[in-house]
């Protein structure tokens, strides 16, 4: 039946275009060999099917591309993380927007789009959508903002039944005044029988939503149970917290997707970091269950068991994927197990029944905090089997070497940072971090080939500096240092610089301006070490390093870094709608003011040698790596003639019984195809945009489709869906 049809429904338009709907008659389950997010329930990103091959890869070629127009000219180019589902011929997905489309698998051809904005600007990020059915009763599942929504799979029309018409708040029952706070999951949840189980994404900083596992009744929409990933009093891992942390402590959020294992009942997931992510002084004890594996009766949402990977975390080292859940023969048994990557670069492997690692996990002693009030964890849990797949420390012979003044800048600020090796805390001076918190692997996780009981995972190496600094909430603290500052300078650095920093004729700079050629870590630098007709004024102002800066970088009327307004206005936001006023002690509060920047030089290439991407597989049965390669490339820092250098991304890959390994990710818009069992590059292509997204593949009509998410750029910022295929024969 075809027909265009354009409904206002509780105020949402709708318009599905040139529509055929599908029949309710059952397919054979190969056209569903792609119904959940990464494949399966189990995260697997496997798929049984092999039309395309090794030996015919090479042929593959774009058979449609979908461009999604739901964004105004001139908007800004979204990135799209999404990866599609497919089911009995029809493709669910998101475009950069977050608007939610049902395409023809087969032709890319629009069937509905569904806007859960209503119009308005909207977005954010969105990994997928969830897709559930009993009988006749088929919808699909997703959150935009911090609405649940179920939508008639068919039409793409909110189900009335659900929730407040179609739409469920997910405000309603955190912590917070729902009229306040904002709960915004990025990856689809789960679906067990007729609850969906989902996490969310809340603010890192202080005063932050907790991060609760709920269980919703996909039927009425109902909220059914709650796990505290933040224990209340009574519950287990209450005692690694102050008494009252649970009141004002957020974070340890599941926001990178969850894996089931339907016939146990049991539904698995990695949590992040508790808030604020960089210190922790409110929050002294080992912090369960903040960067954790737990495993959860699926049901009732009753603890099973747990694994913590970083203690009392204070570098943001959250475990950013679904595990995967996979069977290895471990010490020649057959063996049910979760394997867990991570941003450190480790993947965890346990017992699915009993949260027992498959290798030893050792706990080693790391360096101790230099932060007033901080109790840093004396150690932390290191796996002894799989080896690290991410860099885990470095010395100066790492360094990029671009120029020689290049190099002597990343060696002088390699140096004046603290650096221990792994877990060095993060400090006033700055602490050099590797791997980052973009390291390891991001929320593309690992897929595994189920049959072999191996993982492919793609690494980065992407370190960055943590620099605190102490704040108070009020807006004449930073001011005070300023003036701090200017009399430190007057005492010390007039009568060269002169009154109005504008140097002298007799060779002494001006420092006016001085943001244009140093970096705040440069100049602290150049101050305490001294040089040319200038001597070292270390003694002079240690204790009052933020202040010397604060004079030199900052303008009187504004001496308050803008990051720093903007942190402070997120975190009184944030304790303003906590409903038992109760918010973050006063005292000592510290700011990570370079979260998630890059160690890079004065022209931003990277501060280390290549790779920075690369690309494993790892076998779970021993522990041992299969092959490593190089994925991606940065022309900049390539060296004449010289390899790749590999690229940092957060995707992960899609694995077929094909003996393939399909991959997007990095920012050199390429597209591959890998031999599974060398890592030999079989095919590639350029994509019109940045595939930040996992690839899916599906069956439709006697073929078997690759698809993968690209985003948008300045022609269509909206972003696309390309699917390739064999060439007709």
């Amino acid at each position: 039946m075809n027909r265009t049809m354009a409904l206002c429904l509780s105020g949402m338009l709708i318009y599905t275009g040139c529509m055929v709907y599908p029949t309710l008659v059952k397919k054979s389950s190969v056209e569903r060999t792609w119904a959940v997010y990464k494949a399966d329930a189990e995260g697997t990103g496997y798929s049984v099917l092999n039309q395309i091959n090794t030996k015919n890869v090479q042929e593959l070629e774009l058979a449609w591309t979908h461009t999604f127009s739901d964004a105004p000219q001139g908007s800004r180019g979204g990135s799209s993380e999404s990866n599609p589902i497919i089911l009995d011929g029809v493709m669910y997905t998101l475009s950069a927007r977050h608007r939610v489309y049902a395409l023809n698998a087969s032709t890319g051809e629009q069937i509905w789009s569904f806007d859960p904005f209503n119009g308005e600007a909207g977005g954010g990020i969105g990994r997928g959508v969830t897709y559930w059915e009993k009988g006749a009763d088929k919808r699909i599942l997703f959150t935009a903002g911090d609405n649940l929504f179920a939508l008639n799979a068919l039409t793409g029309i909110p189900i009335s039944t659900f929730g407040n018409q179609g739409r469920v708040s997910m405000n309603i029952g955190m912590r917070g005044d729902p009229d306040k706070i904002s709960v915004i999951p990025t990856s689809p949840g789960i679906v067990y029988k007729d609850l969906l189980i989902i996490g969310n994404e809340v603010s890192e900083l202080y005063g932050a939503e907790p991060g609760h596992i709920r269980a919703y009744n996909i039927i009425s929409g109902k909220l059914e149970w709650t796990f505290h990933t933040v224990p209340q009093p009574g519950e287990l891992g209450y005692d690694t917290w102050p008494k009252e942390a649970w009141k004002y402590v957020g974070g340890t959020n599941n926001w990178g997707g969850m894996s089931l294992d339907a016939e146990r009942g049991m539904v698995f997931f990695g949590t992040g970091s508790p808030t604020y992510d960089y210190y922790g002084k409110d929050r002294i004890g080992m912090n369960l269950f903040g960067n954790s594996v737990v495993a959860l009766d699926a049901r009732t949402g009753k603890y099973r068991w747990h694994f913590q990977t970083v203690h009392h975390d204070l570098w943001d080292y959250d475990l950013p994927a679904a595990p995967n859940l996979i069977t290895v023969t471990h010490q020649g048994k057959k063996i049910d197990a979760v394997a867990q990557t991570s941003k450190l670069g480790y993947i965890y492997t346990f017992n699915r029944d009993t949260g027992e690692p498959l290798f030893p996990i050792e706990e080693r002693a790391v360096p101790a905090s230099d932060i007033p009030g901080e109790q840093a964890w004396p150690t932390q849990p290191i796996p002894t089997k799989p080896a690290p797949y991410a860099r885990q420390s470095i010395t100066k012979d790492d360094l990029s070497f671009y120029t020689q003044s290049s190099y002597d800048s990343l060696l002088n600020r390699f140096n004046a940072f603290r650096y221990e090796g792994p877990f060095t805390p993060p400090s006033i001076r700055g602490t050099f971090m590797i791997p980052g918190s973009r390291g390891g692997s991001s929320w593309g996780g690992g897929s595994v080939d189920p049959e072999k009981g191996i993982i492919y995972v793609k690494s980065n190496d992407s370190p960055e500096i943590a620099t605190l600094k102490k704040v108070v909430e009020n807006e004449t603290s930073n001011l005070s240092a300023f003036n701090q500052g200017k009399a430190l300078y007057n005492t010390y650095c007039v009568s060269c610089h002169m009154p109005d920093k504008n140097g002298d004729e007799q060779g002494n700079p001006s420092l006016l301006a001085i943001e244009a050629r140093l970096s705040r870590e440069d100049a602290l630098n150049k101050i305490k070490r001294g040089g040319g007709k200038m001597p070292s004024f270390a003694s002079v102002i240690a204790g009052k390093e933020e202040a010397i800066i604060s004079f030199l970088f900052e303008k009187e009327s504004s001496a308050r870094p803008s990051r720093e307004q903007s942190f402070l206005k997120e975190i009184q936001e944030n304790e303003s709608a906590n409903k038992a006023g109760i918010n973050t002690p006063k005292e000592d509060k510290y700011l990570n003011l370079t979260a998630y920047g890059q160690f890079t030089d004065a022209n931003r290439r990277p501060g280390i040698k290549p790779p920075w991407g690369q690309l494993h597989a790892i076998n779970l049965n021993t522990g041992e790596f299969e092959w490593s390669i190089t994925l991606g490339n940065q022309p900049e820092g390539q060296a004449l003639g010289g390899p790749e250098t590999g690229a940092s991304g957060s995707a992960g890959p899609l694995v077929t019984r094909g003996g393939l390994l399909f991959i997007g990710s990095t920012r050199d818009r390429k597209f591959r195809a890998f031999d599974q069992k060398t890592g030999k590059k079989l095919w590639e292509t350029t994509l019109p945009g940045i595939a930040n997204a996992n690839p899916s593949t599906y069956w439709s009509k006697g073929k078997q489709y690759i698809a993968i998410s690209v985003g948008g750029d300045g022609t269509n910022p909206a972003g696309y869906v390309l699917s390739f295929a064999l060439p007709a024969k």
